[in-house]
C-alpha cells in the first residue's frame, strides 16, 4: 500500500517534529492510504478523508494523551489512530483487523472512550474537564489530574442529537478550558435535517459573522475556520485556543470525502486547499452506525423549598414542606439526605467526588442547604439525563468519583448512555435510583420497570439494600476511591430503599438521621465496613427447611412476615420453618446459595416489587430449569411473585400489592397450594 512518510510516524511527537512543508506531505500520504485502505477493506472513509488536515493539526498543536481528544461517534478517528502508533494497521493488509473502526482505550492511551453512537463527545469532555478543574482547585493549581486541554470533536450531523445540545448547555455553564471542534461538512450519514442548519449555513456564508449565532446564544466563545482542509489554517486556529481559559467552539468547514474523485485518478477538481473534490457526497464505503438521541424534555419543575403531592413527583402542584408540618420525610428524602450526608463528609479529602443531579434534586433529599455547602462537588445539569450519565462517565474516565441521582422513571431517558458511555466503557459511576419499584405514582412516573432496565445491562451491578446500614455500605463500596482494595468494578446502580423498609426501621427505632451520618456517628453504615465478596452474595437471615423465601429489596419486610406466618400453625396446617434470604443484588445469581437450597427445601419463592417479565425472579426460575435440562437434579419448584407488565395510574400501593399478590395472605396461600396442603 502507499505509505512514504506515514510509516515513519510512531506517535504525536513525530508530527510535531515535522516542518510546515512536510505536514502537507503527511496529509497527502494519509489521504492516499485512506483511499487504498477503503478500497481494500471498506470502512468510514468519507468522514475520515474530510478530517485529515484537522486531525494532523490537532496532534501538531495539542499534546495527547495529556491533552484529551474525544471524537464523537469516533468513526472519523482513523487518522488519529494512524498518528498515535497504529499506522501499520492501515498500511499492511495482513494487519487490517488489528484495530476497530472506533476509538478504543484498550488499543491506545490516546483513545479516551469506546464510542459508536452519536452526540456525547461534549458531555464526556465536560466530565474530563470537571475532574481536572476539581483537582486544580484542590491543589492550588499544582495538580491537573493528568489532564491539560480537553477537546471534543463533533460533526454537524451529530450536533443534531439532543444530548449534544444538553452538552453545549452545560459546557457554557461549566467554564474553564474546554474546546469544541465542530467539523461542519454539511452532511450527516445522509443529509442534514433540522432548523439549526440554516443558521449554520449563514455562518459559513458570512465567514462566521452572521447572527443569530447558535453557539454565542449558549454563552460560548466562537471561532470560524473557512479553510477546514488547510492544515496551516487549522494549526493557526488551534494554537490560538490552546490553553484557553473558557469554553470555545472552533467551527471548521470541511469537505466530506475530500480527495476522492472517481475516474479522475487524483487529477480531478480541487477545493480551496488544493484537495481533490469528490463529485459525490460520501467517498468510499462510507458506512456508519449512528443512533439518534431522544427528543427534548418535558416541563417538570423543582422548587427547593416545596415538595410534591404523593405520587406526583416533580409535577406543578405543591404543598407545604413536610418538615414545616412536622411530618417525617418520605423515603426518597430520608435516604437521599443520608446519602448526601455520607458523601459530604468526604468532600474535603476527595476533590473528584461529585454528585450529579439532572434537575429535581429536592424531591430526592438533595436539599438546598446541602447544595450550598457542597459547592463544586454538586452539579445540577438541568433536565438532561442523557448528558448527566455521559458527563459522569467523563468524570470517571478522568479518575473522579461521580454519583448520579434521580428518579427511576427519568433514567429511562438515558438508556443509550447507560449502555454506551457507562457500561461499555466500564465507567466507575454510581447511580442512585430513587422511587424504584411499585408506587402509587401516575403512569408517567412508575419505577416498576427499573430492575428490568438496569439489571439486564452487561457489566452493571444493581444493588437492592434492605436497611440503612446496607444502603450506606453499598454507597461506600461503589464510591470507594481508586486504589481501595475490593472496591466495585465498573458501574453500580443502588436502588434507594422504599417505604416498606423505612417503615420497618422506624418501627424498630433503627432510623438514622443525616446529622448523625454527617457527624460520623458510630451508627449504621457510616464507615465503609463492607465485605466486597459479601456485597454480591445472598444473605441467609434465618435457617429453616421446606421453603426458601428470597425477597428482593423493598419486599424483604414482606418476606419476614411471610416466614413468620408460615411458622405459625393455622387453619389446620402444620407450621413450616422457612428460610429467608436477602439477595442484596439482582444482576447475578449466587449459584452457590441456590444450590445449597436443594438440601432440605422443596420450594423457592421469589418476591420483587417490580415487573416480573424481564425481572429478577425469572432468572432464579430459569436457573433451576436449565440445570434440569442440563441433566442435573432440577427437582426444585419456584414461585415468582411480582408485578404484571402494565402501566398503572395513581393506584394506591396497597391496592397494587393486593392486585399482584404481594401480601402475606396471598403469598402464604400460594406456598401451601404449591406444597399440596
Amino acid at each position: 500500500m502507499a505509505n512514504g512518510m506515514l510509516e515513519r510516524i510512531s506517535g504525536p511527537a513525530d508530527v510535531k517534529a515535522l516542518s510546515r512543508a512536510r505536514l502537507h506531505d503527511l496529509c497527502r500520504d494519509i489521504r492516499a492510504t485512506l483511499l487504498e485502505y477503503g478500497h481494500a477493506h471498506g470502512g468510514h472513509i468519507g468522514s475520515n478523508l474530510g478530517m485529515v488536515e484537522a486531525t494532523v493539526a490537532l496532534h501538531r498543536v495539542f499534546d495527547s494523551p495529556h491533552d484529551r481528544i474525544v471524537f464523537d461517534v469516533s468513526h472519523q478517528s482513523y487518522v488519529h489512530k494512524m498518528l498515535t502508533g497504529r499506522a501499520g494497521a492501515y498500511l499492511d493488509p495482513a494487519r487490517f483487523d488489528e484495530v476497530t473502526g472506533f476509538t478504543n482505550p484498550a488499543e491506545s492511551e490516546h483513545d479516551q472512550f469506546t464510542l459508536g453512537h452519536t452526540g456525547t463527545s461534549i458531555s464526556l469532555a465536560c466530565g474530563l474537564a470537571k475532574t481536572r478543574d476539581m483537582a486544580l482547585a484542590a491543589s492550588g493549581g499544582a495538580d491537573d489530574a493528568g489532564i491539560g486541554d480537553v477537546i471534543a470533536v463533533i460533526g454537524d450531523g451529530s450536533l443534531s442529537s439532543g444530548v449534544a445540545f444538553e452538552g453545549l448547555n452545560n459546557a457554557a455553564e461549566q467554564g474553564d478550558n474546554l474546546i469544541i471542534v465542530l467539523n461542519d461538512n454539511e452532511m450527516s450519514i445522509a443529509g442534514d435535517f433540522g432548523g439549526m442548519y440554516g443558521p449554520l449555513a449563514r455562518l459559513r456564508a458570512s465567514n462566521g459573522t452572521a447572527q443569530p449565532n447558535l453557539f454565542n446564544a449558549f454563552g460560548l466563545d466562537y471561532r470560524y475556520v473557512a479553510q477546514g482542509n488547510d492544515v496551516d489554517a487549522l494549526v493557526a486556529a488551534f494554537e490560538e485556543v490552546k490553553g484557553i481559559g473558557h469554553p470555545v467552539v472552533v467551527h471548521i468547514h470541511t469537505l466530506k470525502g475530500a480527495g476522492f474523485a472517481p475516474g479522475a485518478s487524483r487529477g480531478g477538481a480541487t477545493d480551496h486547499a488544493g484537495v481533490a473534490v469528490p463529485p459525490t457526497d460520501t467517498g468510499v464505503a462510507a458506512t456508519g452506525n449512528v443512533s439518534h438521541a431522544e427528543p427534548w424534555k418535558s416541563d417538570h419543575c423543582d422548587l427547593p423549598d416545596a415538595v410534591p403531592h404523593e405520587g406526583q413527583c416533580e409535577a406543578s402542584h405543591w404543598q407545604t414542606p413536610d418538615r414545616a408540618l412536622g411530618r417525617p420525610d418520605d423515603p426518597r428524602k430520608h435516604y437521599g439526605k443520608l446519602a448526601m450526608a455520607a458523601l459530604e463528609r468526604r468532600f474535603p479529602h476527595e476533590p473528584g467526588l461529585v454528585v450529579v443531579s439532572p434537575a429535581t434534586p429536592g424531591s430526592n433529599g438533595i436539599t438546598h442547604e446541602f447544595r450550598e455547602r457542597a459547592g463544586s462537588h454538586y452539579v445540577d445539569c438541568g433536565i438532561t439525563e442523557s448528558h448527566a450519565v455521559a458527563f459522569a462517565s467523563g468524570i470517571a474516565r478522568a479518575g473522579g468519583t461521580p454519583v448520579v441521582a434521580t428518579t427511576a422513571s427519568f433514567f429511562q431517558r438515558a438508556y443509550d448512555q447507560f449502555f454506551q458511555e457507562m457500561s461499555l466503557n466500564r465507567s466507575h459511576v454510581t447511580v442512585l435510583d430513587f422511587l424504584g419499584g411499585l408506587s402509587g405514582s401516575d403512569n408517567t412516573h412508575s419505577g416498576a420497570y427499573d430492575v428490568a432496565m438496569f439489571a439486564n445491562i452487561p457489566g452493571v451491578t444493581m444493588l437492592a439494600p434492605t436497611s440503612t446500614r446496607d444502603y450506606l455500605d453499598a454507597l461506600a463500596w461503589s464510591t470507594a476511591p481508586a486504589g481501595t482494595p475490593g472496591r466495585s468494578d465498573g458501574p453500580v446502580v443502588i436502588r434507594v430503599p422504599g417505604q416498606s423498609i423505612l417503615d420497618r426501621e422506624r418501627a424498630l427505632r433503627r432510623e438514622l438521621s443525616p446529622e448523625e451520618v454527617l457527624r460520623g456517628s458510630e451508627g449504621a453504615g457510616v464507615r465503609p465496613a463492607w465485605d466486597p465478596a459479601g456485597m454480591l452474595s445472598y444473605r441467609t437471615d434465618r435457617a429453616g427447611s421446606g421453603v426458601a423465601v428470597i425477597a428482593l429489596g423493598n419486599t424483604h419486610p414482606l418476606g419476614e412476615r411471610v416466614v413468620k406466618a408460615l411458622s405459625a400453625a393455622a387453619d389446620g396446617r402444620s407450621p413450616i420453618d422457612a428460610t429467608l434470604i436477602d439477595p442484596r443484588q439482582c444482576t447475578t445469581l449466587d449459584t452457590a446459595a441456590l444450590e445449597s437450597l436443594r438440601d432440605g427445601h422443596r420450594l423457592v419463592v421469589t418476591l420483587e416489587d417490580g415487573q416480573l417479565e424481564g425481572g429478577w425472579g425469572e432468572k432464579v426460575t430459569a436457573y433451576y430449569a436449565n440445570r434440569r435440562t442440563a441433566g442435573a437434579d432440577g427437582g426444585m419448584r419456584v414461585i415468582n411473585v411480582g408485578a404484571d407488565k402494565e402501566f398503572t395510574d395513581r393506584v394506591p400501593l396497597a391496592d397494587l400489592d393486593e392486585r399482584y399478590g404481594l401480601t402475606v395472605e396471598a403469598v402464604v396461600r400460594r406456598i401451601h397450594e404449591a406444597l399440596g396442603e
